[in-house]
C-alpha cells in the first residue's frame, strides 16, 4: 500500500475512537409479576391441549416464592394437575414467573403423563369464571380481621370441587390448607362467599 493510499484511509480509521457518544447501557431487569390463577390457568390449559382435546380439572394450586414480592389475588407460580377422560391420563404443568429452583423454572413446564383410574372430582374450565384477584375482594370482607392480624402470614391458594355443583377457591392464609388455621371458601363460579374453615 502506497503512502498516498494511507493518508487516505486515515480519516477512516480514526472515526470509530473518535465516537465520544455514551457506550449502551444493559436493558433493566423486570421484576417477576405474580399472575392471577385464571390467568395462569388459561396458559397452561392451552399448552395442555397439544397433550389431550378432552382436558379437565383435577387438581390447582399456588406456589408461593420468596424472592417475588406478594400481591394480593395473586401468586408466583401455580399447578395443575389435569385429567383425560379418553387417554385415562392425568398431567401436572406448572408456571412459574420465577427460576426458583433445579425443580421450579421459568415458564411452563409438563410432567410425564400418569394413570388415571378416574378417581376425584374433575371439572371443566369454562365452570371457573371469576379470578383470584376478585375471590380476594370476597375473602377480605369476611377474613378481613384475621388478614389484619396476621399480616405477615402468605397467602395461598386451591380450586376445587367442593359440596357443590362448581368449582371453589379456597384463600389459605398459610403455605397450605393442612397447616393453615384460617381459610375462606369463594365460589368460582358466581363469585359468592361459601363458609369459612378453621
Amino acid at each position: 500500500m502506497t503512502r498516498r493510499e494511507l493518508i487516505a484511509l486515515a480519516p477512516a480509521l480514526l472515526l470509530p475512537s473518535c465516537s465520544s457518544g455514551p457506550a449502551p447501557q444493559a436493558a433493566a431487569v423486570k421484576p417477576a409479576v405474580p399472575l392471577t390463577g385464571l390467568h395462569a390457568l388459561y396458559q397452561m390449559y392451552t399448552s395442555a391441549r397439544a397433550w389431550a382435546q378432552d382436558l379437565q380439572i383435577l387438581r390447582y394450586a399456588s406456589i408461593n416464592i420468596r424472592e417475588v414480592p406478594h400481591q394480593d389475588g395473586k401468586a408466583a407460580a401455580w399447578q395443575v394437575v389435569f385429567v383425560s377422560q379418553a387417554l385415562a391420563k392425568s398431567r401436572t404443568y406448572t408456571l412459574s414467573i420465577y427460576e426458583a429452583s433445579a425443580t421450579l423454572h421459568e415458564g411452563i413446564f409438563p410432567e410425564a403423563p400418569q394413570n388415571w383410574a378416574g378417581d376425584g372430582k374433575p371439572f371443566l374450565l369454562e365452570t371457573a369464571k371469576v379470578d383470584t384477584d376478585k375471590a380476594w375482594e370476597t375473602a377480605l370482607q369476611h377474613g378481613g380481621d384475621y388478614n389484619t392480624k396476621n399480616p405477615k402470614i402468605p397467602i395461598s391458594w386451591t380450586l376445587g370441587m367442593d359440596k357443590g355443583a362448581d368449582p371453589v377457591w379456597r384463600v389459605i392464609w398459610g403455605e397450605s390448607a393442612g397447616e393453615s388455621g384460617f381459610s375462606v371458601l369463594v365460589d368460582a363460579s358466581t363469585g359468592d362467599f361459601i363458609r369459612i374453615v378453621n
